[in-house]
Order: structure tokens, then sequence, then C-alpha cells
């Protein structure tokens, strides 16, 4: 197992005792996104092994699995122009940019399960936003940078490797089924 940063150590603990002593999503993303802000404010934290880009797939890292699937920590990495499909989540989450800049178009469907674009937020280094069934789950990410990766820190409300989940085809409204996994076997931290 890799070495970890007390940075880390401390905002995994941090985290726990949120999860412990608050229900709904609303009262947990007000708790630990401060604290989610403070994390990526740092980049000393995060070991190179979990920061590798890969060419045509952005990569997803999990750095920290609760041990009661009450929540996961995980690092997401682009190349310059990388996007993620039309996704939703189905529980909480809160990303936090550590590294370059993201774009995160948020969706929501109509009554006839058309998607229609309701905002865009631009993220930078230091900055965090909110996903969740009660804050707008669905989305797409974007690095627009051109010359450099970007790596954001996600913290969901359950395992999100191993939850199902839904992608949008934004021509037609159709919804597939995936689990997205990591590409990483063994998470950073463990307790």
């Amino acid at each position: 197992m890799t070495d970890v940063h007390p940075r880390f150590t401390n905002f995994v603990k941090s985290v726990t005792s949120v999860v412990e002593t608050h229900s709904g999503e609303a009262a947990i993303l007000t708790q630990v996104r401060p604290m989610l802000a403070d994390l990526v404010r740092h980049d000393d934290w995060l070991p190179e092994e979990f920061s590798q880009s890969h060419p045509t797939n952005y990569r997803q890292y999990l750095l920290y699995r609760d041990p009661s699937d009450r929540f996961s920590i995980v690092s997401f990495v682009w190349v310059p122009g990388q996007t993620t499909p039309v996704h939703d989540h189905t529980v909480w989450g809160l990303v936090g940019v550590l590294r370059g800049m993201e774009v995160s178009r948020g969706y929501t469907r109509d009554s006839e399960g058309r998607l229609m674009q309701r905002d865009s937020e631009r993220l930078e280094q230091g900055q965090v936003c909110a996903v969740g069934p009660d804050t707008g789950d669905i989305h797409d990410v974007t690095n627009p940078l051109t010359d450099r990766a970007s790596v954001s820190i996600h913290i969901y409300g359950g395992d999100i490797g191993r939850i199902k989940r839904h992608a949008f085809d934004l021509a037609t409204g159709d919804v597939k089924e995936f689990v997205s996994g990591y590409v990483n076997a063994e998470a950073m931290h463990s307790r």
C-alpha cells in the first residue's frame, strides 16, 4: 500500500465523523464541502500513481472506500479535451479540482425524457461543486485545457465504482445502465 499523507488521512477521519453524525444529502454536503475545498487547495498529498492519465479514456482511481460503503473517495484524471458521457450518480457527491480545470454541464430531463442543458460551471484548482439526486445529478465533465491534464478529487455517498448508474444519449435521450469500476485494484488508503 502507498504511504498516505496525513492531510488525506485527516480528511478521511473528518468525513467519517460527518457521515456518522449527519443524515441526508444537504446536511452531509454542507459539512463536507469546506473539507474537500481545503484538501484540494493543497497539492502535496496525492501520490503520482493516482494521477496518471490515459490518451483515450479518463481514469478513475479509488483512493478510499468506507468499510460500511457510506462513501468513497476517488481521483479522476483527464487529458486535454477529454469529456465524460452525460451521466448520473444516484448518490450525493462533491467534486474538487486539485490540478487544472474542469467544466461541468448540468442537464435536466423534460417530461418526455429529453435532456436539456440547465447550467455550466467552470471549476479551477481549489474549487468544489456538488452533485446528487437532490442537487442536480445529471452532467458531463470536460477538461477544457489544451496543454495539460486535469485531476479532481470526488467523494460520493457510496462506493461509486460499484453503483449502477446511467449514461444518457444527448441526441435521443436513451438511457443505458453502467457500473464505472476503477483502474486500480487497491485503494490508496484503507483502515
